[in-house]
């Protein structure tokens, strides 16, 4: 029997609806919004709006670059938790209602969940168990996988998240939003060796960016000087533009350089702690081409087996809530139409 599914993903500022039919993604529309730009980061308000706006051209896009139509659809899936509430309730309740209206089931899916499940998209496929490095704005996490609906985080941020760590140092450079895929940018021509940043010492297999974060923050202050506040260090806003333009490229390959050591050094320790080899990277951060190379050069150094979703499939999109929804489905794993999303719900 065939499983035809939509899924709807409106965590934050991206509408996006997909396809899903027996496991193969037909289409993934995604909307994104141009609104928050002028504001240097997403407004809650606004993206909600948007959302409302956006919902019924992209899922009408899905269904025909899909070419069918709502009556062939066995189940309706969307992104249940965390994100921002009122991005969150506009997916949810569009959701609901079609649901409602088709007399179909409804599936709710955790949105990190499903960035683990987006490399089951498309092969090749890592085979179970493995691991998978979760990377994104407001989570960073090492996380075992069994199966499908049985995953374990043995790792996470204890304070901050890489993806914010790359957000705040593009702020601080005075890059628009969104800064992250512009360190990206310009960190391919600079040189990640020239300026050192200290690694976090957290035991165990937990990371932690604040006192990184802390220490770029008085790096540019003090122009490059010194990585801690000391008033005679402090440069003047002249000296301090003045450094940033003239060593951008190598700011950037340096702390991009930085925060995929960081992230790397703990999942080393987790495949030796643990004995997989089959290694994953997930999350919006995953799009960073300095993580995407480093991960497929240390597998190969390591023996690795190393698995990495299409870029398409890596920032927030509505086909990893249809492959999630899949194997959710085959497990009878419904929600009820009194389901209400949850902005931080935990799913470990």
């Amino acid at each position: 029997m065939s499983i035809c599914i939509l899924a709807i993903e409106s965590s934050c500022d991206e509408t996006s609806a997909a396809l899903c039919l027996d496991g193969k993604i037909c289409s993934n529309i995604i909307a994104s919004q141009q609104v928050h730009e002028k504001y240097g980061g997403v407004v809650p308000e606004l993206a909600g709006r948007a959302h409302i706006e956006n919902i019924v051209p992209v899922v009408e896009l899905a269904l025909a670059e899909a070419k069918t139509t709502p009556r062939h659809l066995d189940t309706i899936a969307f992104t249940h938790s965390p994100g921002l509430i009122g991005s969150l309730l506009v997916g949810a309740q569009f959701a609901k209602s079609l649901a409602l209206a088709l007399q179909k089931p409804l599936i709710a899916v955790h949105h990190m969940q499903a960035h683990v499940l987006a490399n089951l998209i498309q092969d090749p496929k890592p085979a179970f168990p493995f691991l998978c490095l979760t990377v994104s704005g407001g989570h960073t996490q090492n996380i075992f996988c069994k199966s499908p609906l049985n995953m374990k985080v043995i790792g996470e941020t204890i304070d901050d998240a890489a993806g914010e760590a790359f957000d705040k140092t593009a702020k601080l450079l005075g890059l628009p939003y969104p800064g992250g895929p512009l360190i990206d940018k310009y960190a391919a021509t600079g040189n990640p060796l020239r300026f050192a940043f200290p690694e976090p010492q957290i035991p165990g297999l937990n990371f932690s960016f604040s006192g990184f974060k802390t220490s770029i923050l008085y790096f540019l202050k003090n122009a490059g000087k010194s990585l801690v506040y000391k008033e005679k260090f402090t440069a003047t806003t002249e000296e301090k533009e003045k450094f940033i333009a003239e060593n951008l490229a190598d700011i950037c390959a340096s702390v991009q350089h930085s925060i995929v050591t960081i992230l790397l050094n703990k999942l080393k320790k987790a495949v030796k702690e643990t004995g997989i080899n089959q290694v994953c990277l997930a999350g919006g951060v995953s799009a960073n081409s300095g993580l995407r190379k480093a991960l497929t050069d240390t597998g190969a150094q390591n023996g690795w087996q190393t698995f990495i979703p299409a870029f398409e499939y890596c920032t927030d999109n509505a086909a990893m809530i249809a492959i999630a929804a899949y194997y959710k489905y085959q497990a009878a794993e419904f929600a009820s139409l009194d389901v209400v999303p949850n902005a931080k719900a935990s799913w470990h």
